[in-house]
């Protein structure tokens, strides 16, 4: 599941190597690889209203967070799915009109729920209304009662979507890149499609969610700009190897592909404070207090060690995937406080 939150090179291997699970080694915030560390947003669209999205994500903007995603779901994904919730690329283009500086995006796009003709039109029509700072998250799904609820087809497993999205993400890059598509595919049909106008920067970055080591990453091998994924040091570590292997298979340089962790984060002085304020945020959605294992909650020193740990194995971003109501302390303090640390 990414929304809560469609990612890793190795850019030194004495610290990679060295560094146990989850452990950090000394003297990691003191060292400083060549890409710098990322930092940026996913609001949470269940339960939220408009006034209080628009609100946090002008704020996310003027902290000049990197980047500022949100959902793209039909259903709430935590709780009762009948909680209120927004359509994601709707959101995302008011969102994209109201801010300035933060790339915009969903984290992730669903790949069953339109055709990606549609979807290259509507990544390019954001990159516009935000002057160029679009980043088009796509996914295979994963939530059926959304489907089933709306008539959309599912699948019939993982596997068949995860087909789905690597044909459609193909088709989407050629699109936004201005080529003229034919294409009579298994799933999707071309017949001289090409559209106008072309991004404002050059290149739209496409970002692939999700962990699949045989399906996903190779999508991401062949197509992605950025990775996403969620786990621990060790698992991100492992599957950053995968995605190397599968870079290595189809002749790309793993270097090309941004590797970024989606978290879940509160940041106070006291660990306490910041689990009752996570543990207040669940409740708020009406969601279980046990759908994150390793919240990062804590300190400012605290989150920036977790964030080294995930630098030393070649992750250059990370996303803080925030509930409503969001928290404004955690985003203040994150650019305020961790930030410096990190630079």
């Amino acid at each position: 599941m990414l929304d809560h939150g469609g990612i890793v090179c190795q850019s030194d291997n004495r610290q990679s190597g060295e560094a146990a699970p989850g452990d950090v080694p000394r003297g990691m915030l003191e060292w400083m690889p060549d890409r710098p560390v990322k930092l940026g947003f996913s609001l949470w669209s269940q339960v939220a209203d408009w006034p209080s999205i628009l609100a946090a994500a002008r704020r996310i903007d003027h902290l000049r967070f990197d980047y500022l995603f949100t959902w793209d779901h039909l259903y709430a994904t935590f709780g009762d799915p009948g909680q209120r919730i927004f359509e994601g690329w709707t959101l995302l283009g008011a969102i994209a009109g109201a801010t300035r500086h933060s790339e915009v995006g969903l984290l992730v796009t669903a790949n069953t729920f339109r055709n990606p003709g549609l979807v290259a039109k509507m990544a390019v029509t954001i990159d516009h209304i935000s002057a160029g700072r679009a980043v088009l998250g796509m996914g295979g799904a994963w939530f059926e009662a959304e489907h089933v609820a709306h008539g959309i087809p599912f699948g019939r497993s993982a596997g068949e979507r995860l087909g789905w999205l690597d044909e459609a993400a193909g088709h989407v890059r050629r699109l936004i890149d201005g080529e003229t598509v034919d294409a009579d595919g298994p799933t999707y049909h071309f017949a001289g499609a090409h559209q106008e106008p072309r991004p404002v920067r050059t290149h739209l970055p496409i970002l692939v969610g999700g962990s699949g080591e045989r399906r996903t990453l190779r999508t991401t091998a062949k197509i992605a700009d950025i990775w996403n994924a969620l786990g621990s040091v060790e698992r991100l570590r492992h599957l950053s190897s995968v995605l190397d292997e599968h870079c290595a298979a189809v002749g790309r340089d793993p270097a090309a592909i941004e590797r970024s962790v989606t978290c879940k984060m509160v940041i106070r002085d006291d660990p306490d404070d910041a689990r009752r304020a996570w543990d207040a945020a669940l409740a708020a959605n009406r969601t279980r207090l046990d759908i994150e294992p390793d919240p990062w909650l804590g300190p400012p020193e605290q989150i920036a060690e977790r964030i080294a740990a995930y630098r030393a194995i070649g992750v250059t971003t990370i996303i803080a995937s925030i509930p409503f109501p969001y928290d404004e302390e955690t985003i203040e303090r994150l650019a305020t406080q961790v930030r410096p640390m990190l630079a």
